[in-house]
């Protein structure tokens, strides 16, 4: 942190039955970044809307700091924490607040379903946003000047956005790495045994079923054998014969609900395990294309970069330059920060 510059000072906004998980992994990550550089980079507060006492999805009551109409007045971003599945109640007051707030410059973020009260009050227009994927049809339905992704976190100029659970840690990370530094954001993220940082462009999890509702079995079941067959796969042949169907059904299937063939999706399977794979450990290329299914290094490297449009050993380097030009930071230790407003 450069001398002299003021800690950041952000605001987390508690609506009923907010995620736990997803509040605690934001400001736990905030007081990380406290106690591994030994300087008071971030301070934060919570606030309440119409209570001080909130009552989280778990059924654990907090109390917030501060109302909305009392909250300092020189925050640098609010976070909105949201409920799963989202409320749409209209809240005329808060949108008003929120207004009031983006017009003095204040960033605005939403934690899990927190995005959808930004993009009621049209502050996501123009924007990329995210949600928890449970919302994201709706959010993309309803506000079509929203710019939506199934990315894990947006971070798009004044608007975070984040899909809830532990991408809010990947989100503030991200953060805490673009004001202070990457080498920051690596040892928070050791400190808290995670096994890397996921970036912005990490799509969310979502579950195949979720996808394409409980209709269709026989799909979920094929997957579910790719998923687990990645260093020998196998061929659509068999995959037909194991699910009890023909190929022909399996290829309708596929390209009926995923609009793909069955060979395509599983390619994408098997390289992006293999990106997982050469971003997270140190193993050499030939082994990762052997334990995606890849018989020669040639074969391995000439299909990665046709599907992301490098090769492995290029991606690992982008890595290393990435990892490589960002900033030292010292790790003089210290108690968490507890100050406040």
């Amino acid at each position: 942190m450069k001398l002299g510059k003021k800690p950041q000072k952000y605001g987390f906004l508690l609506l009923p039955e907010f995620s736990m998980l997803a509040f605690s992994s934001a400001i736990e990550t905030l007081h990380m970044a406290n106690w591994v550089s030994g300087k008071e980079l971030y301070r934060f507060c919570t606030i309440g809307k119409n209570t001080k006492e909130v009552l989280s999805n778990s059924g654990t009551l907090s109390v917030a700091q501060y109302l909305t109409d009392e909250a300092p007045n020189d925050l640098d971003a609010v976070f909105i924490c949201g409920s799963s599945p989202v409320t749409q109640i209209d809240d005329p007051s808060m949108e008003t607040w929120l207004k009031l707030m983006a017009s003095k410059g204040v960033s605005l973020g939403g934690v899990c379903t927190g995005s959808y009260l930004l993009a009621k009050a049209g502050l996501l227009n123009g924007y990329r946003a995210t949600i928890h994927w449970w919302s994201i049809s709706n959010l993309r339905d309803e506000f079509p000047n929203t710019i939506v992704s199934n990315h894990l976190f947006e971070v798009d100029r004044d608007r975070y956005t984040c899909s809830g659970g532990t991408a809010a840690m990947d989100m503030m990370l991200f953060l805490i790495g673009k004001e202070h530094g990457m080498e920051l954001a690596s040892t928070i993220s050791e400190q808290f045994v995670c096994e890397r940082i996921r970036t912005h462009e990490d799509p969310q999890r979502i579950p195949l079923q979720a996808r394409i509702g409980t209709g269709q079995p026989k799909l979920v079941d094929a997957v579910q054998l790719m998923e687990a067959n990645i260093r020998e796969p196998l061929s659509s042949d068999d995959i037909a014969f194991h699910v009890g169907v023909s190929r022909r059904h399996l290829e309708r299937l596929f390209k009926q609900n995923l609009d793909t063939v069955p060979s395509r999706y599983y390619l994408g399977i098997r390289l992006n395990h293999a990106k997982q794979l050469i971003t997270q450990t140190d193993r050499s290329i030939l082994e990762i294309g052997q334990e995606c299914g890849f018989a020669s290094a040639p074969h391995f490297s000439t299909t990665y970069k046709g599907f992301f449009n490098v090769t492995p050993s290029e991606e690992r380097k982008l890595l290393s330059v990435a990892m490589s030009s960002s900033e030292p930071v010292g790790r003089k230790k210290r108690q968490l920060w507890k100050k406040s407003y």
